[in-house]
């Protein structure tokens, strides 16, 4: 999950986002503060259960003795904590502070990365900055809860290991082998050039990590417990998730499982959410969290239970479990030489990423009020237009993700200029009657709509008349269909004094399929008097 965020992370730098989509980190450390609660009262509920089996079960010296580990684990929990809040305070306070604004409570040094940076990572190259210690603090953590969860007796089934924390780019799949992230250690990968308000929610993931391995060790230390009692006249189910917020399109990932059990124990499980596996007493749920009915801050509650059903001597007992997780609104980032609108009826390519979901990502679109053509490379879409408005759905693996609405502007109408021998003709000064030899009708693309979509801007003058006027009265009129005409009979006619009149009926737009359609109006704009001399 640190990976995960930091790859949002250097996305979200690298394309320089708003101050708007950069505080969305501080929605996000909201959000896994309110998950460390959670998981924290959870893990204090299993203690409980683990102390209430115990003086059940007579106090016994086994039984005690694990307690004991147990609420060893708590402390060695509490301390990390401890340390890891006061590194929280202490980085805030060397980036400025906090400020209200607005009636809104606000970092001032949200966007700056260089006070905490010297706070951190300390003097360049000497490692000396709070996060080498922090990365020590977090490894001692590991260790010591490694050795309080274990035990010489247990078998292979029980035997459990709580994962490293202070991860470097060595150890991260996703970064060992990327050159830009490649031999960094645990402090440059999360801590080097990280905005302050994207450090509260680096700081309040690695927590959240914390609490994770504890929660490990609790369920280690509740089985211990339940393995030496064959009978119980009271239990109780317990939920714990990886994480109660996901990012839509990730995976939501949890287990529940008894506070006491037994090994002899046969439980049978069962969930509203798909069961992956059951295993020591326990079963894992996974799946795919979906996006939709959001509400105004982006987020979306969604609810699962869990059903454990025991064979008691007195009768098969079942207890469940409700828990509820959320889903948050991932940002939907859109690039396009054109992201602000979209033109009618023309091919408009857009690059749509979604940061949060990194490496998972498989996209695809539908167009609500146009077509949504899927291109070579990920991500790439294009759209084409077909009404005054465009709703874009994204997809990843099938599963929606959001919804990006965009305006719809029509084609700009060309301009029409007259040309012979290649150059234009100056309508303001004429040109010689006897000289005057070929007319050539060219539709010039608007400069940025050729720019943006130069697939779409190939224009053809299709249809024109040319009459030879002197005085009030016509002398002769020329139909031409394309743009050039060779007006050698007209011009065996021309005198000075006369002019040429021309008139433009038709011209065509070939879009970037190949193909053509009539352009609007243009005879309002198509009508050139050429006088000659």
């Amino acid at each position: 999950m640190i990976g995960m965020m930091y790859l949002v992370l250097t996305a979200l730098l690298a394309l320089q986002v708003s101050n708007a989509v950069l505080e969305k980190f501080v929605f996000i450390d909201l959000s896994l503060q309110h998950s460390i609660d959670i998981t924290s009262k959870n893990n204090q509920k299993v203690m409980d259960g683990i102390k209430e089996a115990v003086n059940k079960n007579g106090n016994r010296a086994d039984d005690k003795a694990v307690m004991d580990k147990a609420q060893q684990a708590r402390d060695l929990t509490s301390k990390m904590r401890t340390f890891m809040h006061e590194m929280r305070d202490k980085i805030v306070e060397v980036s400025g502070g906090w400020e209200e604004e607005n009636g809104v409570k606000k970092l001032k040094g949200g966007k700056d990365y260089d006070a905490q940076m010297a706070y951190t990572l300390g003097v360049e190259g000497q490692k000396n900055g709070k996060a080498y210690e922090l990365e020590a603090e977090l490894n001692k953590f590991v260790d010591e809860l490694n050795k309080l969860a274990s035990d010489p007796k247990d078998s292979a089934h029980q035997k459990i290991s709580i994962d490293k924390i202070a991860n470097g780019a060595a150890d991260i799949d996703q970064f060992k082998n990327d050159p830009d992230q490649q031999g960094k250690d645990f402090a440059l990968l999360n801590f080097d050039h990280t905005p302050t308000v994207a450090c509260m929610a680096v700081m309040s993931q690695i927590e959240q990590e914390v609490m994770q391995a504890e929660a490990k060790a609790m369920e280690y230390f509740a089985k211990k417990v339940g393995a030496s009692i064959p009978k119980f006249d009271k239990i109780s189910a317990v939920a714990t998730a990886e994480s109660s917020v996901v990012a839509a399109g990730t995976k939501y990932k949890a287990s529940f499982f008894l506070t006491a059990t037994s090994s002899t124990a046969k439980p049978i499980m069962s969930a509203d959410l798909p069961v992956t596996k059951t295993e020591g007493g326990q079963a894992f749920v996974e799946t795919t969290a979906k996006g939709g009915d959001f509400d105004a801050q982006g987020n979306s509650k969604r609810r699962w239970t869990g059903r454990i059903t025991l064979k008691l001597p007195s009768g098969d007992t079942t207890m469940s479990v409700t828990t509820e997780y959320i889903v948050v609104k991932p940002v939907i980032q859109v690039r396009s030489a054109s992201v602000q609108a979209l033109y009618l009826n023309c091919g408009n390519e857009l690059t749509v990423d979604v940061p949060a979901l990194g490496v998972s990502y498989d996209p695809s679109f539908k167009a609500d009020g146009g077509e949504a053509v899927a291109g070579q490379k990920k991500g790439v879409v294009m759209v084409i237009p077909s009404a005054n408005k465009v709703d874009l759905s994204v997809y990843s693996s099938g599963d929606f993700i959001g919804k990006e609405t965009f305006s719809v502007r029509r084609v700009p109408k060309p301009s029409l200029v007259p040309y012979s021998g290649g150059r234009p003709v100056d309508l303001k000064q004429g040109a010689s009657a006897t000289a005057l030899r070929d007319i050539e009708v060219r539709a010039i693309p608007d400069e940025d709509f050729r720019t943006m979509l130069p697939k779409d801007s190939q224009y053809r003058v299709d249809k024109y008349v040319i009459t030879l006027a002197r005085g009030r009265r016509a002398v002769q009129t020329m139909q031409v269909d394309g743009p050039k005409a060779n007006i050698n009979s007209l011009a065996s006619q021309a005198k000075p004094g006369d002019r040429y009149v021309i008139e433009v009926k038709e011209v065509l737009r070939m879009n970037f399929r190949g193909k053509t359609e009539k352009v609007p109006g243009v005879q309002a704009d198509g009508i050139f008097t050429i006088s000659l001399d």
